[in-house]
């Protein structure tokens, strides 16, 4: 494996970016200052110019109307491709350079942000033999192609055939109704591709170059631009022997010569919990497509990311683009065709979009779709010797930036060295070793790489830097803060739609407010303290301090969370008291039960210890068994939870003992019968619902023979590891056989009504598939 260069710039103050420093690089630069390259716009393929050009050692300058990542760039499917889709298209030129920029991000630049990550395409009754065997071979050339370009085997494992028992280990949600097994592939998947402009930023201020953001270019031209200072308003002239024109879908409106045909690609947004124990992603083919799937991204914080469309965009370009209630509807349509519980339209919980800068040549004027259109770049100069750089994709940004830099070169005679960017480790990287001896928490090191420990410290130092700033997400008050000293975030929107990702939800959005504004207006003593601890009351809970006022650059949620209903806040609002409300009473009940089971256990030795060994499954139990969204009980910011206390032990015995009474104890007997209605199930939901009833009945079988025989999962009543104590058997209800599958039509909910008619059966068959016996993902 290729390893990262040591020959990184240091992290330190070089590398920072910050209010001060922006002031400081602007003055200079509006003082007359003549740099050899003007960057305007900070997305991938700008940051990824401006550190090419400052590694040859060329002056630079680099500016964006916004802020890093503020366009497209934040819009990705977060992945690193190797091109698989252009091989079938017949552009081999394009899938190369696609695997050749994906080993070099993965081994080189950046393997701290870039991961490998698992793709299932499962083999349902909508894909057929033909489409198997070609996507079979498509998946054979990708590694081909990962072999040509020289990314290691380890790095990139190959694909293979699973069995429908691991297609559904591995993508629990997926109906098992014939299934035929999946095909499994390996691709790139970056933490954040925010995160990437991010770092390719800093580390082009590390090699000399200026980057100030809030500064839009009015008019550019060969010498330089004239720009105005969005905070200020103040006008003035930068001057620079050449100007490289990377500012994406915007491009036109700067180069007047360059015709584009933006194309909206939308993702959404939705809870880990609905889709299950995903360990892997997922590609579902859209009926009717040869070489198109719906992707299904796993986030690890939560979230899974669902996407993407491919839609022509006419008029004007926005700066945030709205998504369509059409592609909500698509993707939802495409999305419930695969899997086995129902998702309705009030399950996304966000949405965003993105438009694709891609040329409109001569050959896509016969009224091409945009999905058919090339996604090579191209480097155009103009007489005035503007390099303008458009088209390409993220995996490509720095192949991009390349030959931007170049151009810029030949076009004024510069003297530069050659590019070195391909061996340039970003701000961060380091040996996949290195990276696992460091001293900090792994979801840290994944998105800061060896700045994880710095960031670490921060929380250890301040606890309430340690806590998250939002409920239930990881993000927490040190790396705001991180982000207003070292990363050049100047307000919340900022930090709360760029330097982390809380902005994708607006619920999320509105109740970490208040603490970004802390950190933006006072970064040397921030508190990121949440709204509300994990029991008391959320952001729409009366405030002493009055309304929220509004926040200067702050994003309306609206723009993030589609135009649809199902987003309102005041409805999340109400539903989260709701979910607070009930997780207060539970703790309530746990702590009153504690007391009694205190004294059960005081009783008598033998009955404590059994009582002692109930109480600690049925604590994982009531854990797992929690109400969706239920905020998490208090516990330290990083590190494993503290044990129960002494008489907690007996009193969770007793609500274990309980929860056998009701039926639905892993690896007890939970039955009724077949067909037949349990409790709190409507006969509305009854008649277009899945029914499964459960059996699961002790033995002593291995629990991956189990698993084998009865196409389901089994795990130990720890639901921790494989248990030879019992097997599982679903079978479905007699009303299902023979029965229509249930249509991706019905998984949307009609105006009268906020659920999936089938929604209310499909929560009854997950908590009796939590109650029965499950086996962990079995292994790639």
């Amino acid at each position: 494996m290729s390893r990262p260069s040591t020959s990184a710039p240091p992290a330190g103050a070089a590398s920072s970016l910050n209010a001060s420093r922006r002031r400081r690089d602007l003055a200079e630069l509006a003082d007359g200052t003549v740099v050899d390259v003007l960057v305007v716009g900070l997305g991938a393929t700008g940051a990824g110019a401006a550190l090419d050009a400052a590694s040859r050692g060329l002056s630079v300058a680099a500016i964006d109307a916004h802020d890093l990542a503020f366009g497209t760039s934040r819009w990705s499917s977060k992945l690193v491709h190797g091109g698989l889709r252009y091989l079938a298209t017949g552009e081999l030129d394009v899938a190369y350079e696609s695997a050749v920029e994906r080993g070099v991000l993965m081994e080189r630049t950046a393997p701290h942000l870039v991961a490998a990550q698992p793709f299932v395409l499962p083999l349902t009754p909508l894909v057929t033999r033909s489409q198997a065997a070609l996507a079979r071979a498509g998946f054979r050339a990708g590694d081909v192609l990962r072999a040509a370009a020289r990314t290691s085997r380890t790095t990139l494992p190959a694909p293979r055939t699973l069995s429908s028992v691991e297609t559904r280990h591995m993508a629990p949600a997926l109906r098992p109704t014939g299934l035929r097994g999946g095909l499994l592939s390996w691709d790139g998947r970056l933490s954040d591709d925010a995160r990437l402009v991010t770092a390719l930023a800093r580390t082009a201020a590390a090699h000399g170059a200026r980057v100030v953001t809030r500064a839009r270019a009015l008019l550019l031209d060969g010498d330089g631009a004239l720009v105005r200072d969005e905070l200020t308003g103040a006008e003035m002239r930068l001057r620079a022997r050449t100007v490289v024109n990377a500012t994406g879908v915007w491009a036109g409106g700067l180069a007047g010569d360059i015709r584009l045909r933006p194309s909206r690609g939308t993702h959404l947004v939705l809870r880990s919990e609905d889709l299950g124990s995903l360990t892997a992603g997922l590609h579902i083919p859209i009926p009717g497509e040869a070489n198109r799937f719906v992707l299904v991204l796993p986030q690890g914080d939560g979230r899974v990311y669902v996407g993407l469309t491919d839609e022509p965009v006419d008029g004007g370009i926005p700066d945030v683009p709205e998504v369509p209630e059409t592609d909500i509807g698509f993707l939802l349509d495409v999305l419930c065709s695969a899997l086995d519980v129902p998702l309705g339209r009030d399950d996304v919980i966000g949405a965003f979009a993105g438009l694709r800068p891609l040329l409109d040549t001569a050959a896509d004027a016969d009224g091409a779709r945009t999905a058919d259109i090339s996604r090579k770049h191209a480097v155009l100069t103009s007489a005035e010797g503007v390099v303008t750089v458009v088209g390409g994709k993220l995996t490509t940004y720095r192949r991009m930036a390349q030959d931007a830099v170049d151009a810029a070169v030949r076009a004024r005679g510069l003297p530069a060295g050659p590019c070195r960017t391909a061996s340039l480790p970003l701000v961060g990287a380091a040996r996949p070793s290195r990276l696992a001896t460091l001293e900090a928490p792994r979801r840290l090191v994944r998105r800061y790489g060896t700045e994880a420990p710095p960031v670490h410290a921060l929380g250890l130092a301040d606890p309430d830097l340690a806590r998250p700033v939002v409920p239930g997400h990881p993000v927490t008050g040190a790396e705001l803060l991180w982000a207003v000293r070292h990363e050049g975030a100047l307000d919340e929107s900022d930090l709360l739609d760029r330097r982390t990702r809380i902005g994708l939800v607006p619920h999320d959005r509105e109740a970490a407010l208040d603490a970004a504004g802390r950190c933006c207006g006072a970064p040397p003593t921030c508190t990121a303290r949440p709204e509300a601890d994990a029991g008391g009351g959320g952001p729409q809970a009366a405030d002493p301090r009055g309304p929220a006022r509004p926040r200067p650059g702050a994003e309306s949620a609206g723009r993030h969370g589609g135009t649809g209903r199902g987003l309102s806040g005041a409805r999340l609002g109400r539903k989260g008291d709701r979910i607070r409300a009930a997780w207060r009473r539970c703790r309530s009940e746990a702590a009153a039960a504690g007391a009694a089971g205190a004294a059960g256990a005081a009783g008598a030795a033998g009955a404590a210890g059994a009582a002692g060994a109930a109480g600690a499954a049925g604590a994982a139990r009531a854990a797992a068994d929690a109400p969706r969204g239920a905020a998490p009980p208090t516990r330290p910011a990083y590190g494993p939870v503290p044990p129960p206390a002494a008489g907690t032990a007996g009193a969770a015995g007793a609500a274990g003992a309980a929860r056998v009474a009701a039926g639905g104890p892993r690896g007890g007997r939970t039955t009724h019968a077949r067909g037949g209605r349990p409790p709190g199930l409507s006969s509305a939901g009854r008649s277009s619902a899945y029914h499964y009833p459960v059996a699961a009945e002790p033995g002593t079988v291995d629990g991956a023979a189990a698993g084998r025989r009865s196409g389901t999962r089994c795990r130990r009543a720890d639901g921790r590891s494989p248990s030879a104590l019992c097997t599982a058997v679903l079978q479905p209800s007699a009303a299902l056989r023979g029965a229509a599958l249930h249509t991706p039509s019905a998984c949307r909910s009609s105006a009268s009504s906020s659920v999936c008619p089938a929604r209310r059966s499909v929560r009854i068959m997950r908590a009796a598939r939590r109650s029965s016996a499950t086996s962990p993902p079995a292994r790639a």
